[in-house]
């Protein structure tokens, strides 16, 4: 079920062990894509929420006049927690993009060993200009069931986080009596 352990996939498949082999391989590559997607890309949008910056007051409080501007920035830090953070997000939206070319090559047609079969090919094979000859099939066999699981994956994370923000998963909320009540002393 790992995609650098790759078995032969029959394209299309002959029988119901090669479907079920290719639907079960291509269902894993779709939650792992949109894994790494998901959190490569929820990476580099938080990247920046790293950087802490450290407010200095004390002028703010001096005996008037007080010193302007009060809000006097001493330091900024996190920098480089950005900076990695950033980078761990390129490298798993990378890696998504890595395994999305794997699906598109391993659904590859054969290649053709004949030589006026290649120049039949060459004159007369797809054109991107004209979406006609666009291979649609081979990309139904990369990316159908991997468009299943990445679906999958979605609705699975959206449950969980339902299931977290309901009642069910919190815990009891705290009640503390802040009032006070005074009685003249008699």
């Amino acid at each position: 079920m790992s995609p650098w352990k790759r078995q032969q996939l029959t394209i299309p498949p002959n029988s119901l062990r090669a479907w079920v082999r290719l639907a079960a391989w291509e269902f894993w590559m779709g939650m792992l894509v949109y894994g790494a997607l998901h959190f490569g890309t929820h990476l580099v949008i938080t990247a920046p929420d790293s950087i802490v910056t450290v407010f200095d007051f004390t002028n703010c409080y001096a005996t008037p006049p007080a010193v302007q501007p009060c809000e006097h920035i001493a330091y900024r830090a996190g920098a480089l927690n950005v900076a990695f953070t950033l980078w761990c997000g390129v490298l798993l939206i990378a890696a998504a993009a890595w395994l999305l070319w794997e699906l598109w090559s391993a659904v590859a047609p054969k290649p053709i060993t004949d030589e006026f079969l290649k120049l039949l090919d060459d004159s007369f094979g797809r054109s991107w200009r004209r979406p006609r000859s666009w291979p649609w099939a081979r990309m139904v066999w990369a990316y159908g069931f991997t468009l299943v699981g990445a679906t999958s994956a979605l609705w699975l994370g959206l449950v969980i986080s339902a299931v977290n923000s309901s009642g069910l998963a919190k815990g009891p909320t705290p009640h503390v009596e802040t009032s006070q009540r005074f009685r003249p002393i008699q």
